[in-house]
């Protein structure tokens, strides 16, 4: 008898791939940009992602997703702190969304942005390895972290094309090279913009924005 072996992780990512490039599609012709946020936990998403918002929203409309396991802890957060719409995605156990998720999440969002951030579940494994079909991503690398990141998980660096440091203002207390990053992303992605930045201090704030600035006017 012969037996037949079927690669699931193939279709699997083949069809979300479709389903991916379905969804960035439809966003282009509305107009939008959506940013999937990728992080370790702690590194800071919301805080960031609140500090980045009240600048971008003035001259922009944002909506915002914020997916986890479970809570509404985030959601709650960003919408209290922007004012601006804002749902909350629960993966039930799942480590990472992908497109259908994504697109559940912007059909109960709905119309009418400029740009949309989706702050994926907290881990650098799991979400680099779905297009969730997004216009670009954004990975957050946090001072503590330390500058090893990159080489330990480098699918989620490869795939970005923004790397912020966050927490800045921590370098006096952590053995923590700014330099010696920025090679360690440069390793895995060359492409890919490093912006170091404090949303406690509002340090290089300015560049974070202006970056976000030149994508909305490029798409």
């Amino acid at each position: 008898m012969e037996v037949r072996t079927i690669l699931l992780s193939k279709s699997v990512f083949e069809d979300n791939d479709r389903a991916a490039d379905e969804l960035r599609a439809a966003l282009r012709r509305k107009g939008t940009v959506l940013v999937n946020v990728m992080s370790s936990p702690g590194a800071g998403k919301t805080t960031l992602l609140v500090a980045l918002i009240r600048r971008l929203a003035k001259s922009r409309r944002i909506g915002v997703m914020e997916a986890d396991i479970d809570s509404d802890v985030d959601a709650v957060t960003v919408a209290k702190e922007t004012g601006c719409p804002c749902v909350q995605l629960h993966t039930g156990g799942m480590c990472h969304l992908d497109a259908g998720m994504t697109g559940q999440g912007l059909r109960e969002l709905g119309d009418g942005f400029d740009l949309i951030f989706l702050e994926n579940v907290g881990n650098l494994v799991c979400p680099a390895e779905y297009d969730t079909g997004a216009t670009f991503s954004m990975v957050i690398l946090s001072v503590p972290e330390g500058t090893d990141k990159p080489l330990k998980y480098p699918l989620v660096f490869q795939k970005c094309d923004l790397v912020v440091i966050s927490k800045t203002d921590a370098l006096p207390y952590f053995d923590f090279d700014l330099e010696e990053c920025r090679r360690n992303v440069g390793e895995r992605n060359g492409g890919a913009c490093v912006i170091p930045v404090s949303a406690k201090t509002g340090e290089n704030m300015d560049a974070l924005e202006n970056w976000f600035i030149k994508k909305l006017t490029e798409v």
